[in-house]
């Protein structure tokens, strides 16, 4: 057996509250904890969104009654609601800012860069600030970055361009992280999708890119921070209707991917424990989990399949994949929080990471 440090996933979508019959902080930290994390981050692009003291609140009586494994849950940057000097018991309370930039709508989208500057001048400098912000989107949240001195994570990272920017963005000492999702690894715009499963269910953002953008991103595996799923479930009736809504289910498959590449050569056991745990725990501040940890059997073979997953949506983009590296248990806190495919803890039991 391996023995791996509880995983966090800094980019989860439980969408609670709002789209519960997707997902909710019961099915998703399920899910968490059978792929290995003991700590999920929440997105706040719900419905109502997560802005302010009150839908804050929303969330996490949520997750105190529902979760099984530790969260946190971001509040979302919109375009009245930067005045963060004013509430400063509200940030410590969060998880993190995360400011959409690109490809969002309602009430967390900021059309124009003016909005952007409060934001990076008001939120704390000891908080995280998370960027969905792509390609130019990019290169403009980095120079505000250097603008307002302060650090900014970069999600999802998909592209050459991309991860070529932040390498040198690095390299001059400006305070940039960056995270990037196994199926913008394991992926590409071409690839043959699982048995059964219609082009509608390829729609993600960023988008599934080239072959050429997937090796810059294996080849550029030191300047990758950490490795987040972003998990978004959409049920398979979204998925397959003619307008299907972006994201995937991730949480589950993660770990597997990434074991199986290490079976393969391409990530060691160290790239694995620092881009799913300790760099994620430095970026966001995140507390000790005390007699935690991840037993794996490395030699087991398996096919991913959805009908074994905890997840509400009920699919995954990598139906029939075979893998290697099968999770066995999760103990956290001390306590046995899953094992050979049974979660073992209440609902309840996860703990808030800034409570």
């Amino acid at each position: 057996m391996l023995k791996l440090p509880g995983l966090i996933d800094p980019h989860v979508h439980l969408r609670e509250p709002g789209a519960t019959y997707k997902e909710d902080f019961d099915s998703g930290t399920s899910a968490a904890l059978a792929g290995g994390f003991t700590v999920v981050l929440a997105m706040p692009n719900t419905k109502p969104p997560i802005f302010d003291s009150g839908t804050l609140d929303l969330a996490l009586n949520a997750a105190k009654q529902k979760a099984r494994c530790d969260y946190g849950q971001y509040l979302g940057a919109g375009p009245d609601n930067a005045d963060w000097e004013l509430k400063k018991s509200l940030p410590s309370r969060a998880a993190g800012l995360k400011m959409y930039l690109d490809s969002t709508f309602g009430e967390l989208r900021l059309d124009d860069m003016t909005l952007w500057h409060p934001h990076f001048e008001n939120w704390p400098k000891d908080m995280p600030l998370v960027a969905h912000a792509e390609s130019r989107s990019m290169a403009a949240a980095i120079l505000f970055a250097s603008i307002y001195d302060r650090s900014l994570h970069i999600a999802h990272v998909s592209l050459k361009e991309e991860i070529l920017l932040i390498k040198a963005a690095k390299e001059n000492g400006l305070k940039v992280t960056c995270e990037v999702c196994p199926h913008h690894l394991f992926m590409t715009s071409s690839s043959p999708f699982g048995r059964g499963q219609g082009e509608g269910r390829k729609e993600v953002r960023p988008r599934l890119a080239s072959q050429k953008d997937v090796d810059a991103l294996w080849e550029n595996l030191d300047v990758i921070d950490c490795f987040a799923s972003d998990h978004a479930p959409h049920t398979i009736e979204e998925k397959d209707t003619d307008n299907p809504p972006p994201g995937f289910p991730g949480l589950e498959t993660a770990l597997p991917l990434f074991l199986t590449a290490m079976d393969n050569g391409r990530l060691t056991m160290d790239d694995i424990i620092s881009k799913m745990f300790s760099n994620p725990k430095k970026i966001f501040n995140l507390p000790e989990q005390a007699e935690t940890w991840v037993e794996v059997d490395e030699n087991e073979t398996y096919e991913i399949k959805a009908a074994e997953q905890f997840t509400r949506c009920d699919w995954t983009p990598f139906e029939g994949w075979q893998v290697k590296g099968k999770l066995r248990k999760v103990v956290l806190r001390g306590k046995t929080a899953f094992e050979d495919g049974k979660i073992l803890v209440n609902a309840g039991y996860g703990r808030d990471v800034r409570g």
